[in-house]
């Protein structure tokens, strides 16, 4: 009879189950089933009159495969209404839904129903209610479930203990775990699984060696599972050398073994391991999952593989991986990682259902990538339909504090006060680092005082006088933190070096570089040195900082010598920074800001023909330096002006006033700020090294500003000695404040002088 059934068509197989017996339509349906012809059994069972627990029983399983879970509860509904008894069999199945969909009020309804018709003794239905309650988070009411069973088995335990695993009660399923053994249940691989795994959350080394003992000892270490979960444990307190002999035992390494070797080698820094790891992988013929293409994504990150990440790019575009989230959040992170930002766009752009990871991912990418405009942005259009979460908010106060869009930070700063995360995590001193960048010292010192002061928040307005080349504040401050009793770190005496060298005060900057060591046990590193050097080369003291870089015990960096290029572009010392420049291209030839202080020192030097050849090597090599771009924030929007950008719809105005400035300059016999270089090569060195994009951003300021009000504006490249003299003369003339960070230090004008003492701009 089976086989006449198959032969059937689906619709004369309906017609004949319309006229066969009970037996006969059950057997019918199952087959249906069994072919995943759902849809038809489904409205089979909607027309036909005989609804039996069979039937009932049957169709229940059913949904739950197809994964239509919200079918059960309205079908066990029906259930009730016919008036039909479920059984031990109908209950499970129902009960799987519940936990699934995690509908805690479902669930107790059910709850009743087991009640109601007696079947609170039966150790499969009570199981069922254990696992559905911890599905649902609701431990207590799991735990009293437990509890009161006259009769458990091995299920039992293992449902209530992998359930505080699962809810993050750790200690509470450990400790269940010992009762299991002292009411001498033996553990299964189940079991074993779930307490080896919360040894990884719980994070304690020891007792995660015992584990690995326990199971040795009981045989359970040949199987796969448990080899899986201890690579993934013993990865997580560092021992890769344990991770690596379990691995190397495995016999049949699945897609998990590879991948829970990949993701250890590649959350403790090996990512060279990682991407080997992938490859012998492939060689093997296992085929990658979503985590797998995410790790070795991750690692090629950090390595700036980006010709294999375009691979494996192109492979989960291949398997359709690149829908899960997980691999197009881990794209976007990549490309961005690898100065690839319209790549990380495109994939951004292509994903259909945008979680928080997927935008936090893009504004952290943009900001990493010197499009922190473009940031805030994408975070205001992302608030339209989601809420920020920790990383987000860290994200979006980075970008702001990089362009000075103080309102923005401040709305954030609002954000994070009214839903209580004022004082959580990194989000205190995010907002404080947002309010000293931005330049706003007053509120920032009230930041601090509201918060925990750490030596990370004692260590940001450090900096921040540092930035202001403010020594004998930052001196002040650091004192106050040895009283307050925070230890310093390594951090703190970069930030007091450079608050030193940038006020002159040699001696006091030796001193506490002598002090680390012999004070506070704290061993210089290369940033250390370099300051040092940049301390000494800064107060001319050029033969000095040469000495000092000999007697480094250790190969100078390229930072090291390019602090001695920089000191020898201030003081002009040609030869000395030509043997600095040849150390660090010897090292790194590809990052632009040395040529550009070679180019500097040469143009000041007045040797116009090796700045041309420098600027040919530079264009052949194919490396640009970024367009001069500053921002400025006026009634809590920002605007950014780009060099050379005549898009803007006011540019006719701001061209209009900065001309009036430019007249008034040559009438008080300051010179024509247009003109001011010796020829065309310093003029062109000129806009592209400085771009004078801020003399756009302070012209919108002064006309769409109330008199008097400050300027606040924020530029990415350093400031040229004649838009250094253009804004002095403004300060002056309108009597307004106008503060401009450049990427070194800020600058503050007011009344025709400036906090840098005209020593911070390119050319001093």
């Amino acid at each position: 009879m089976g086989i006449e059934v198959r032969a059937l068509s689906p619709v004369a197989a309906v017609a004949e189950m319309k006229h066969g017996g009970r037996r006969l339509n059950n057997l019918m349906l199952k087959e249906y089933i069994h072919f995943l012809l759902i849809k038809i059994a489904w409205g089979y069972f909607g027309k036909y009159i005989l609804r039996d627990q069979v039937r009932q029983r049957v169709m229940v399983n059913a949904k739950g495969i197809s994964g239509v879970l919200k079918k059960i509860k309205h079908l066990s509904g029906r259930l009730m209404k016919v008036r039909v008894r479920p059984d031990v069999y109908t209950f499970p199945c129902v009960l799987r839904a519940c936990g699934g969909l995690g509908n805690w009020e479902w669930g107790r309804e059910i709850h009743g129903h087991v009640l109601r018709f007696g079947f609170e003794a039966d150790i499969d239905v009570v199981n069922s209610l254990i696992t559905m309650y911890v599905k649902c988070g609701d431990l207590w009411t799991a735990r009293m479930v437990f509890d009161k069973m006259d009769r458990r088995d091995r299920i039992s335990w293992n449902a209530m203990i992998a359930g505080y695993f699962e809810n993050g009660e750790c200690l509470e399923g450990l400790r269940l775990f010992f009762s299991m053994r002292e009411c001498c249940f033996h553990p299964d691989l189940m079991t074993m699984t779930s307490v080896i795994s919360a040894c990884e959350v719980f994070g304690d080394e020891k007792l995660g060696k015992a584990v690995h003992g326990y199971v040795a000892k009981m045989e359970f270490g040949d199987d796969d599972s448990v080899g899986n979960a201890l690579i993934q444990m013993h990865s997580s307190f560092g021992r890769l050398s344990e991770a690596e002999k379990v691995f190397a035992r495995i016999e049949c390494k699945d897609v998990v073994s590879w991948t829970s070797m990949i993701t250890g080698y590649n959350n403790n820094g090996f990512c060279s391991k990682a991407v080997e790891t992938y490859k012998l992988m492939e060689l093997e013929g296992v085929a990658p999952d979503e985590i797998t293409i995410a790790g070795v994504l991750s690692a090629c990150a950090s390595l700036g593989f980006l010709d294999m990440g375009i691979k494996l790019h192109e492979l989960a575009k291949k398997t359709g991986l690149i829908g899960y989230h997980m691999v197009a959040n881990v794209l976007i992170d990549f490309y961005a990682k690898c100065k690839c930002i319209d790549k990380a766009l495109e994939v951004f752009h292509q994903i259909p259902d945008k979680n928080v990871v997927s935008w936090t991912s893009i504004i952290l990418g943009l900001r990493i990538n010197n499009r922190s405009f473009e940031a805030l942005i994408y975070f205001r259009q992302m608030k339209i339909s989601l809420e920020p979460n920790e990383v987000t908010l860290l994200s979006v106060l980075a970008a702001c504090a990089r362009i000075g869009a103080l309102m923005c930070g401040k709305e954030i700063h609002a954000h994070v006060l009214r839903s209580g995360l004022a004082y959580e995590g990194f989000l205190p001193n995010a907002l404080l680092d947002m309010y000293v960048r931005c330049g706003r010292m007053v509120p920032a010192r009230n930041q601090f005082k509201t918060q925990k002061q750490d030596v990370a928040s004692w260590n940001i307005l450090l900096t921040g006088h540092a930035e202001r080349g403010q020594g004998a504040l930052a001196i002040e401050l650091f004192q106050e933190m040895i009283k307050s009793g925070v230890r310093p770190d390594e951090i703190t005496f970069i930030a007091l070096l450079c608050a030193c060298s940038r006020s002159g005060m040699v001696r006091e900057g030796m001193q506490y570089f002598h002090s680390m060591e012999n004070q506070y046990s704290i061993t210089p590193n290369m940033k250390h040195y370099a300051c040092v050097v940049d301390l000494l080369g800064r107060a001319g003291k050029l033969e000095n900082a040469y000495e000092f870089i000999e007697k480094i015990p250790m190969t100078p960096d390229q930072a090291i010598w390019g602090a001695l290029l920089n000191a020898c572009r201030i003081h002009r010392r040609v030869d000395l920074g030509e043997i600095a420049a040849k150390q660090i291209f010897g090292m790194d030839n590809r990052s632009v800001g040395y040529y550009v202080l070679l180019c500097d020192l040469y143009s000041d030097s007045g040797k116009w023909d090796e700045v041309a050849k420098l600027r040919k090597a530079m264009r052949e090599m194919g490396l640009t330096i970024d367009p001069g771009c500053s921002w400025v924030e006026v009634k809590g929007k920002v605007h950014a002006f780009l060099s050379g950008d005549i898009t803007h719809p006011e540019m006719r105005e701001i061209e209009g006033v900065l001309q009036g400035f430019y007249e008034k300059m040559k009438a008080a016999g300051h010179g024509n700020p247009e003109a001011r270089f010796a020829n065309e090569v310093e003029a062109s060195k000129a806009d592209v090294f400085c771009g004078h994009s801020e003399r756009l951003a302070v012209a919108y300021g002064l006309i769409n500003t109330s008199p008097g009000m400050p300027i606040w504006v924020t530029k990415n490249l350093y400031m040229c000695e004649s838009c250094h003299i253009t804004m002095k003369f403004i300060s002056k003339a309108v009597r307004r404040e106008i503060s401009v960070r450049d990427t070194e230090i800020f600058h503050h004008f007011k009344d025709g002088s400036c906090s840098c003492g005209d020593e911070g701009y390119r050319g001093n």
